[in-house]
């Protein structure tokens, strides 16, 4: 096991200094992990705009945000559902509109264990539709703010990437057949972390590297996560699981992203998440990725399929 480079109990928020004229976005604020990062970065003087699809939720939590920290807090909510397109299109260009630099860019969202093969509107398998597509199209439309932030694009992936079908089915992407939500839900994190990957090569290529790509997950942490879509013996294993002492709180589980939203020089190579007991639990630094996430040749073709299905292509 290599040492952290974080010391013992490795990367702590309080490393995090004054963010004051920093603004960050991130999606998935009214529980769990995105709500914790969004309470730190505000802690500390940051600008947050977070990205939810239910209005009431994203007020309240406004207000809680407000009634923690203080009434000068600056927090706003822009109505994004991530699971359509025309509603993340009409979100980046909101934002392009209103927002002056993006710091950060951090893709918190996701959906998991969908019981059964559901399909978007776009006609995605919706947890490809949702964790993948969704993320796909917003860091796109994002990506020249960003680009002329100097800013940086962090995507919250899951040790998930590694327990289905460890490649990209591209014969059957909605799993037509065989569907199982374990399998699509471990194919739309392994597409989102693999294109973060591919994104830094493309990057590099071009000598654009003033913007810095990242994938992180949260470990195992308490949230609500299989809550809202599992099914009813998956919530069932889950809300068990919660006593163990496998799972971390939901403000552990937020520090691998505000480490990648916040950290300096930070290796782009790293996959950083919890160091402990199968990556679930412990200090957070970076940790291995297996070489399927880095498929060279998957994640090209990837790409590609990427910009035929939602017609979004970046302008790297």
């Amino acid at each position: 096991m290599k040492t952290n480079q974080f010391g013992k109990k490795g990367w702590m928020p309080d490393r995090i200094g004054n963010l004051n004229g920093k603004i960050y976005i991130i999606t998935g604020t009214t529980s769990g992990t995105g709500f914790e990062a969004a309470k730190i970065l505000l802690s500390k003087g940051a600008k947050v705009i977070m990205l939810n699809r239910n209005l009431k939720k994203a007020e309240d939590t406004i207000t809680i945000l407000k009634q923690e920290l203080g009434k000068d807090i600056e927090v706003i909510n822009i109505q994004m559902d991530l699971s359509k397109q025309a509603s993340v299109k009409k979100a980046a260009e909101e934002i392009l509109k209103t927002v002056p630099q993006i710091d950060a860019l951090i893709c918190n969202a996701a959906i998991a264990q969908v019981p059964k093969q559901t399909l978007t509107v776009d006609g995605w398998e919706s947890q490809m539709g949702t964790n993948y597509y969704g993320n796909w199209t917003l860091q796109a439309l994002l990506f020249p703010l960003i680009e002329k932030s100097k800013g940086r694009i962090v995507t919250v992936g899951s040790m998930g990437y590694d327990m289905g079908i460890k490649t990209i089915k591209f014969d059957d992407l909605n799993w037509d057949k065989d569907y199982t939500p374990n399998d699509a839900y471990s194919q739309s994190k392994l597409a989102q972390i693999m294109s973060m990957y591919e994104l830094q090569d493309r990057l590099k290529e071009v000598g654009k590297t003033d913007v810095k790509a990242y994938a992180c997950h949260p470990g195992s942490s308490r949230t609500n996560l299989i809550n809202t879509s599992g099914s009813f013996m998956m919530k069932f294993i889950f809300n068990l699981m919660k006593l163990s002492p496998l799972t971390q709180s939901a403000e552990r589980g937020a520090y691998p992203q505000l480490m990648c939203a916040t950290e300096r020089n930070l290796d782009q190579n790293g996959f950083y998440g919890p160091t402990g007991r199968s990556n679930w639990v412990g200090p957070v630094g970076a940790h291995k990725i297996e070489p399927h996430a880095k498929d060279k040749t998957v994640a090209k073709r990837l790409w590609e399929v990427s910009e035929k299905e939602t017609g979004v292509k970046w302008n790297i």
